[in-house]
């Protein structure tokens, strides 16, 4: 599952990204690729468009003088790729994140870093209040390149049943 097309007419077909309730199973995990590398200009404009006014996140010479000795890439940002890079495969078809638990940060991202993130589905349960609907939970892993953790985080997501989705009534 995740990617694939559908027929929508003679010859004519639709790409298809994302899973319905159905395709979850807890314990699969699915490795989110492409992979990233972060850049200066990365981090320096999301820095900055997000407000963050941090020196160690844009001013090469104070991050030089710090305990990292270089930029250290906003963990904002890092957040933001790695749950980008999950959605594919994890949320595409969702109706809603329910909730984002447990965030930890656990070692610095550096400009140049390469990241990559995967998923592990830990629950999923019909809805009570939406027929159509189910809840799955999944804990999300970014890694470098080198295989360091550097950030987890659980997530919760209202995922629609096969037939139910956006994606379903547009023909």
């Amino acid at each position: 599952m995740g990617y694939g097309s559908k027929e929508v007419g003679p010859n004519r077909y639709r790409e298809e990204i994302g899973r319905y309730f159905e395709d979850f199973e807890v314990g699969d995990v699915y490795e989110h690729r492409p992979g990233r590398t972060i850049s200066e200009a990365d981090n320096t404009w999301f820095t900055l468009l997000t407000m963050n006014t941090h020196p160690v996140h844009f001013d090469a010479n104070y991050a030089a003088k710090s305990e990292f000795g270089q930029l250290l890439v906003n963990s904002a940002l890092t957040l933001s790729i790695v749950a980008g890079m999950s959605v594919s495969d994890t949320s595409q078809k969702a109706i809603a994140n329910l909730g984002w638990n447990d965030i930890k940060l656990t070692a610095p991202v550096f400009v140049g870093d390469t990241i990559y993130a995967e998923s592990e589905v830990l629950d999923k349960r019909e809805s009570k209040s939406r027929p159509t609907q189910g809840i799955v939970s999944i804990k999300t892993i970014g890694k470098k390149a080198d295989g360091t953790v550097f950030m987890t985080y659980d997530r919760t997501m209202l995922i629609p049943k096969r037939g139910h989705g956006v994606d379903d009534l547009m023909e």
